[in-house]
């Protein structure tokens, strides 16, 4: 079909809405709600634009197109109607601009300076709002809520339910369910839904300023896989570019005394947890499946909705906790640094990864493994609040004690990426144990099997002539229907967020299925470019501290951890 926008001719086909056209044709009309992958609402009505022969006006994300539409995206009607919609979105929307994560790339801010909107004509009528915590993980924060309902949905989506809409028309409120048997999972996803920061991450970023001006504090930062792939959007580099080094020399600029990969760290998990799986598997009495344990979301998921299930749950340690662990331990001895003087900061895609840090099961020496957590967006907001332009800095390397890890913890990121690089070593552990040159154990590197954003992923593979059959849970939202025939696996990796870390409730927005897809291809260059290390025991200075570990007795205390079920 040929519509008109803005008296021009395009070429749209059924089904498309005038948003999609527009922004396929690089035509400017705002909008705050839409988000690509969640149902279409209309609630901003930012978008609205005017359809010749209709007395009124439409929104365009929810509004398709028809043969011979006359659009206009910028008459005097939308213009008058548009402004006056985002005038009341910020009677909906306290300004907490200099706290907020979201400052430096606040869609809202700009369009109010886009369109020279008076943001303070009307009063503020949600000032008396709660702001609801869950945990020291994330956090709705009613008086900035423009009513969008986008996190509601982002819930829903992730099958856990929590959020609710109680109330109607003005005095409308998203609340958390108090019904028993609920509970948040800290995956954040609600926060990459939220187009104003209402919804977001518990922020750190002013604890960590404070250490760093400490004196008497060795602050050292470490990030994780998926950081490197994303992290560069803030600044206009391209999805999925691999930004690790230019990383490495933005600590440096902030003052970080020492800098560490959780790459590093993701080989240790790797290690441990693939020596588990081939001790289960000689094991006739041993529980199976064996399930991941990395994803703090799907351990609290476990831990509170399915505690029958936590002797499942694999006993490593997640990979930021165990670097922080070899950097407290090892990296001090070696240095010579009371570990009590260490701050350790994590930057990670994951809100959860907060609470994680704060389990009383991963200290050491009776302090916290890691200190602060940042996520990718809070990273990002500290770098811009310190006129660091990430994508103007030169590469640097990491602490040289430590390297930044193998090609299997490089995809530690994506759906199946924990489950590839354990079936690595696993693989060799059990040509080892064979004594064999089976040629599944010499030659075979890649278990492509389980890669992809599908919602679940299944093989049977090769373990030295043993037949494992694993699957992967890509969002918490998928485990449910596995439950029936989780008996039949010997182990299953799960990620409660879509596409897994790459996809996590930190991360840069938009978070949207094409992004998460180009963040995916950006970590698997990464492991191909890592020829002559792409398993994780080929990672020598990771050996050398794995067996310090074991040598000195300490296995307990920096590699394993333990569950508890969570009261219902």
């Amino acid at each position: 079909m040929i519509v008109k926008i803005n008296n021009k001719k395009y070429t749209a086909t059924k089904g498309q809405t005038i948003l999609d056209v527009a922004r396929e044709h690089g035509i400017k009309i705002p909008s705050l709600c839409h988000h690509p992958d969640l149902d279409v609402r209309a609630s901003c009505r930012v978008c609205v634009v005017e359809i010749t022969g209709r007395q009124k006006l439409a929104t365009a994300c929810s509004t398709e197109l028809e043969d011979g539409m006359e659009i206009y995206t910028d008459s005097s009607r939308v213009q008058k109607s548009r402004n006056l919609n985002i005038e009341l979105i910020f009677a909906s929307h306290i300004e907490k601009c200099a706290t907020c994560t979201l400052r430096f790339n606040c869609d809202l801010l700009k369009l109010a300076q886009e369109y020279g909107v008076k943001i303070a004509r009307f009063p503020d009528r949600k000032a008396k709002r709660k702001t609801y915590k869950f945990a020291n993980a994330v956090e709705i924060d009613g008086s900035q809520c423009i009513d969008c309902n986008n996190c509601v949905e982002a819930c829903h989506n992730q099958g856990i339910d929590f959020l609710k809409i109680s109330g109607h028309g003005h005095e409308q409120e998203i609340q958390p369910v108090k019904a028993k048997g609920s509970a948040c999972i800290y995956c954040g996803q609600c926060a990459n839904a939220c187009p104003v920061a209402a919804a977001q991450e518990q922020g750190e970023w002013q604890q960590v300023e404070a250490a760093l001006k400490n004196k008497k504090k060795i602050v050292v930062a470490q990030f994780a896989p998926a950081v490197r792939v994303s992290l560069g959007e803030e600044f206009g580099l391209p999805y999925g570019y691999n930004c690790a080094k230019k990383i490495n020399t933005a600590f440096k600029e902030l003052g970080f005394n020492y800098i560490f990969d959780v790459n590093f760290g993701a080989d240790i998990t790797t290690m441990t947890e693939a020596e588990e799986l081939m001790e289960r598997i000689n094991n006739k009495k041993a529980v199976f499946p064996m399930t991941t344990s990395c994803c703090p979301a799907w351990v609290a998921y476990a831990e509170f909705y399915h505690p029958e299930l936590l002797p499942n749950l694999t006993t490593a340690r997640s990979p930021h906790i165990h670097s922080a662990g070899a950097i407290k331990s090892y990296f001090a001895k070696q240095k010579g640094i009371n570990p009590k003087n260490i701050e350790v900061v994590s930057i990670v895609p994951c809100t959860s990864k907060k609470y994680e840090a704060a389990r009383p099961e991963l200290t050491y020496k009776g302090k916290p493994l890691v200190d602060h957590v940042l996520t990718t967006r809070e990273f990002a907001f500290v770098l811009k609040k310190n006129k660091i332009d990430l994508a103007k800095l030169p590469e640097s390397e990491v602490e040289p004690m430590f390297n930044d890890g193998s090609g299997a913890a490089a995809i530690y990121g994506a759906s199946g990426g924990v489950m590839e690089s354990a079936l690595r070593t696993a693989a060799s552990l059990a040509c080892a144990q064979k004594k064999t040159k089976n040629k599944l154990c010499v030659s075979r590197l890649e278990f492509k099997e389980v890669r992809g954003l599908k919602g679940f992923k299944e093989a049977t593979v090769d373990l030295a002539g043993k037949k494992v059959r694993v699957g992967v849970v890509n969002g918490i939202a998928h485990f449910e229907a596995l439950l029936p025939k989780l008996s039949k696996y010997h182990y299953i990796e799960v990620m409660a967020c879509p596409g897994g870390c790459l996809g996590g409730g930190g991360q840069p927005l938009p978070t949207t299925n094409a992004i998460r897809q180009k963040r995916l291809e950006g970590m698997y260059a990464i492991d191909k470019g890592k020829t002559k290390m792409r398993r994780a025991h080929e990672n020598q200075p990771m050996v050398e501290y794995y067996q310090w570990v074991k040598n000195n007795k300490l296995a307990s205390k920096l590699l394993h951890t333990k569950f508890k079920a969570t009261n219902k």
